[in-house]
């Protein structure tokens, strides 16, 4: 049996690439360093041993598109629910007005259940860190007949070797940004909030009311900093939290104290601009996930892995 491609990368990218892969008819095996799979649609128990989302605050669909059918799936079996499709808008001084777009999408069990839905039946393979991808392709030194490396582009780019690296992604920032979660005994802030987009502010970029988007209705808010606030914190962001509490309590005008909160760093959060190309392919290495596809969602993620793991297939 000829060995499987090697899949780098455990998040919704990732598995949709290995998924795609095993449909064409070609092994697949994917190798990630977390202890589960979700990557950015990353879920964390929290107190009382409740799911908290601290990547993607949700996701959406667009009309007609094999993703839809996907989320479709997922909403027939209760895994994932319509949440809203209006939220608030604020500047440094408080709510200004809301706006409406497209139906966002949550998960009852954490958005990281539903990358665990999809690799059901992949060979995912936890806690196995990759040093290095050269040409050949081998991974850690071992031939493969292709590898996809489903990451952020600096992570990807300390993996290959320069000149790989270059013809294969480029060269383009990625922006930070700090999951600051805060939990109340109560909640003071108005039912219909559901999420906050802030402009104009030196700190906060978006709040998401994490009780509303579960359902359960819980006292606890997500806040998502700047990613100039997040620079200046990467190497304690811990510190960022008197100020991401602050901002949080200025802009909701809570006037409450939290009762515990907690915070999670994203080094490379969102590529400051997506590329349009769904995936990149250069002699037997490719990569895929968020930052193709444009623009920059969990739609494109995963419609990044599709085409990626359909173009290995049809490379044979």
């Amino acid at each position: 049996m000829p060995s499987p491609v090697t899949v780098i990368g455990g998040g919704i990218a990732g598995v949709a690439c290995a998924r795609a892969l095993a449909t064409g008819g070609v092994g697949a095996v994917v190798l990630d360093r977390a202890l589960r799979p979700g990557g950015r649609m990353a879920s964390r128990t929290m107190r009382g041993g409740r799911v908290v989302d601290i990547g993607a605050s949700y996701l959406t669909a667009s009309d007609g598109s094999e993703f839809a059918g996907v989320v479709g799936g997922w909403v027939d079996r209760g895994l994932a629910r319509p949440w809203t499709d209006t939220f608030a808008v604020a500047g440094a001084g408080g709510i200004e007005r809301t706006t409406t777009g497209p139906v966002r999408y949550a998960a009852p069990g954490g958005l990281r259940s539903l990358v665990a839905d999809l690799a059901a039946d992949v060979d995912v393979r936890h806690e196995r860190t990759v040093e290095h991808v050269r040409p050949g392709p081998t991974v850690d030194g071992e031939e493969v007949p292709a590898v996809a490396l489903a990451m952020p582009d600096p992570q990807a780019r300390r993996l290959l070797d320069a000149a790989t690296a270059d013809r294969l992604l480029g060269d383009r920032t990625w922006e930070p940004a700090l999951a600051v979660v805060v939990g109340f005994e109560r909640r003071s802030w108005p039912a219909d909030l559901h999420g906050v987009f802030v402009h104009d502010d030196d700190v906060l970029a978006w709040i998401a009311d994490d009780g509303d988007r579960r359902g359960d209705g819980a006292p606890v808010l997500v806040a998502h900093t700047t990613p100039e606030l997040a620079r200046a914190h990467l190497a304690d962001p811990d510190a960022a939290i008197p100020a991401v509490t602050a901002a949080v309590d200025r802009v909701l005008g809570l006037g409450t104290a939290p009762a515990w909160t907690t915070v999670h760093r994203w080094t490379f959060a969102r590529p400051a601009e997506a590329r349009p190309e769904p995936f990149g392919l250069v002699d037997g290495i490719g990569a895929c996930g968020d930052g193709w596809a444009a623009p920059s969602r969990v739609e494109a993620a995963w419609t990044s892995g599709t085409a990626l793991g359909r173009a290995l297939v049809r490379a044979g």
